[in-house]
């Protein structure tokens, strides 16, 4: 039997995998796990649909030291303060614009344009801001249009006040030939050009690393693709029925896994 490569990346998502039930701080386990593992030569990448400035201020106390997969694979950073940006999938500029349209256009929709490193709004309800800052703790700027947004578009997210599942039909069939459309959360639609699989690859080219050297855990649909390219994956034991059946290796907490390898 041919044996798996050692693991040099552990590419983790946040939200619903180390974050779950509503949890805002990483555990200290995680902490000590990245330094445990770094002590080893492993690198921890968090890999999320959050923004860098985001991730950051998740992962203070070893913020400096990490590589990060962002916005859903379209923008990876290397390890620095800030780190230099390793690659950057920009999405069409007129039908990114004309989809943010669309969003806004559909009742308990607030569209979310993502640049590379700030979050744009242009909000019709006034809670979505709090929601951004205050919850994800993103940069944060408004403006009046998606048309104002000063630079290259990553990634265009629609807050769906009635949830993402329920919008997917609504939203995604028209777009899925231009973008890749993900359900990110339970209220959260997310459209780009790249996604967690090809962001991955992109990053591991630019550090030296295999994608069979690579762990990956998820727990939701915008995970897929970068489950299946990992080397190893875990995902989450209370993930969707669909993904459990194609993903046979899960775990309650990533710690529980963290700690053997």
């Amino acid at each position: 039997m041919h044996e798996k490569p050692p693991v040099r990346l552990i590419a983790c998502d946040i939200d619903g995998t180390l974050l779950q039930k509503g949890a805002r701080n990483i555990s200290p386990e995680i902490f000590q796990e990245i330094d445990r593992l770094e002590q080893r030569g492993v690198l921890f990448c968090p890999a999320s649909g959050r923004q860098y400035h985001s991730l950051r201020q998740l992962f203070a106390p070893v913020a400096d030291r990490l590589p990060y997969l962002c916005e859903n694979g379209a923008i990876a950073y290397g390890p620095g303060n800030p780190g230099p940006v390793l690659h950057k999938t920009v999405m069409d500029r007129a039908p990114a614009e004309e989809l943010c349209w669309e969003i806004l256009a559909v009742p308990g929709c607030e569209v979310l344009i993502s640049g590379a490193n700030t979050s744009y709004l242009c909000p019709k309800e006034d809670d979505i801001e709090g929601v951004i800052r205050d919850f994800t703790g993103n940069n944060i700027q408004l403006v009046p249009r998606p048309e104002d947004v000063p630079e290259d578009i990553i990634k265009v997210s629609a807050y769906c006040r009635f949830g993402a599942a329920e919008m997917e039909p609504v939203l995604a069939p028209r777009w899925s030939q231009r973008f890749r459309p993900a359900v990110a959360g339970a209220r959260w639609l997310d459209f780009t050009l790249a996604d967690k699989g090809t962001g991955l690859e992109q990053l591991c080219a630019a550090l030296g690393v295999a994608l069979e050297e690579v762990a990956a855990f998820g727990d939701n649909f915008n995970d897929v693709p970068m489950l299946r390219r990992a080397g190893r994956s875990w995902l989450m034991a209370g993930a969707a029925a669909e993904l459990r059946a194609e993903f046979p290796s899960q775990c309650q907490r990533v710690e529980e896994v963290l700690c053997k390898i």
